[in-house]
C-alpha cells in the first residue's frame, strides 16, 4: 500500500474511495451486498481510506460500517457533519446547515452508530454555517477529540479566512475540495494555505464526475436520478470544448500504458505530496483501475509538461 500523510500524522492510502455515488447523485442506490464487498476489496487492494457523509443517505454510512466493522483497525474512515438535510426552494434543492455545538454532538453520535464504531478518524464540516463562528466549531472539535469520538477533523469547501480562524483553535488535518484537470481553482490559494499550515488536501471529483475517464460522450443517456443529465459539465457544448483535455490524456496514457483515469490520478499525486484523491465507483474493475494509479509515476518533467499543455488550453470550468 502506498501511503500519504494528511496533516501531521494521519496516514492513509495515497488514493481513497468516495462512497457518495453508491447512494447519491448518480442514479438509484447500488446493491448493498456488492458495495460492502467493494469496500472490502479496496482494503485488499491497498486502498484503506473511505469517505462518506450522512447527507448521501443514512445507508451510505451503514454500508461502510458493515463492511469495516471486522477490520476497523485496518481502515481510515472520514465522514461529515454540518448538513442536516435539504429543502426545496423554487426549482432547486438547498442544503440545511447546522453547526451549533449541540447539533454537532447529535450528528456525531448518529454517525458513530451507523458506522458501528466508537471513533471517527477524520470528521469534516461539510459546509460552513454562517450563524456559527469557526472558532466555536473548532472548539467543539477539540472537545470531541479529547473525548476520543474523533481523531482528526477537517473542512470541506470553506473560505480561506475560515480555515485560518478554525485552524488557530484546533489544528485542521485536511481540506476536502473539488480538484481535477478541469477544476484547478485550489491551486490559486488553497494549496498555499495547506503548505503553510501543514494541512492535507483531499480531492473529491478528481475525475471531473467521470468526464476525465473518457467514458462519456455527448450522446450518453443517463439513468433517472443521475445529476450528470443536467450538470453543466456534461452539456454537449462544454464537453466538446473540453475534448482537448481528453485528447491530451489519451496521448499520455498511451505512452504510460495506462488509462486516462489513471493518468489523471497519478498527475494529482504528482502535483503535491499532500494531495489524496478519492475517486468514487460502484464497480470492482474501476476500483482496481483507480487504485492502480498509485503505481504510475509521473515525473516532475512530465508533470510540468502536462501543466503547460493544460495552461495553453481554453478549458470550460462549468460544473454545476
Amino acid at each position: 500500500m502506498k501511503k500519504r500523510i494528511l496533516g501531521k500524522n494521519l496516514e492513509v492510502s495515497a488514493i481513497g474511495l468516495g462512497l457518495m455515488g453508491m447512494d447519491h447523485a448518480y442514479g438509484k442506490p447500488a446493491d448493498r451486498a456488492e458495495m460492502i464487498r467493494l469496500v472490502q476489496e479496496s482494503v485488499e487492494l491497498g486502498g484503506n481510506f473511505f469517505d462518506t457523509a450522512v447527507i448521501y443517505g443514512e445507508e451510505n454510512e451503514k454500508v461502510l460500517g458493515q463492511a469495516t466493522k471486522e477490520i476497523r483497525n485496518q481502515v481510515v474512515i472520514a465522514t461529515k457533519f454540518g448538513i442536516t438535510g435539504q429543502q426545496r426552494i423554487g426549482n432547486s434543492l438547498e442544503n440545511i446547515v447546522d453547526s451549533r455545538p449541540e447539533s454537532i454532538r447529535l450528528q456525531v453520535e448518529g454517525s458513530l452508530r451507523r458506522l458501528q464504531t466508537d471513533y471517527i478518524d477524520l470528521y469534516y464540516q461539510h459546509r460552513i454555517d454562517p450563524n456559527v463562528a469557526p472558532e466555536d466549531v473548532a472548539e467543539t472539535m477539540n472537545q470531541l477529540i479529547k473525548e476520543g469520538k474523533i481523531l482528526h477533523w477537517g473542512l470541506s469547501n470553506a473560505p480561506e479566512n475560515y480555515v485560518r480562524k478554525a485552524h488557530a483553535v484546533s489544528p485542521i488535518t485536511a481540506i476536502e475540495n473539488q480538484y481535477s484537470m478541469i477544476w484547478r481553482e485550489p491551486e490559486a490559494e488553497m494549496f498555499k494555505i495547506c503548505e503553510e499550515l501543514g494541512i492535507g488536501f483531499v480531492a473529491y471529483s478528481p475525475l471531473g464526475n467521470g468526464f476525465l475517464s473518457g467514458k462519456y460522450a455527448k450522446e450518453t443517456k443517463y439513468e433517472e436520478g443521475d445529476f450528470r443529465s443536467f450538470m453543466g459539465r456534461f452539456k454537449p457544448e462544454v464537453m466538446e470544448k473540453n475534448q482537448v483535455v481528453l485528447d491530451l490524456l489519451t496521448d499520455v496514457a498511451a505512452s504510460k500504458r495506462a488509462t486516462s483515469a489513471q493518468i489523471v490520478l497519478a498527475w494529482e499525486l504528482a502535483q503535491r505530496d499532500f494531495i489524496v484523491p478519492i475517486p468514487g465507483t460502484t464497480k470492482v474493475h474501476r476500483l482496481k483501475e483507480n487504485l492502480g494509479a498509485m503505481n504510475i509515476l509521473i515525473t516532475n518533467e512530465e508533470r510540468l509538461q502536462i501543466n503547460q499543455a493544460l495552461a495553453e488550453m481554453t478549458i470550460d470550468e462549468t460544473h454545476f
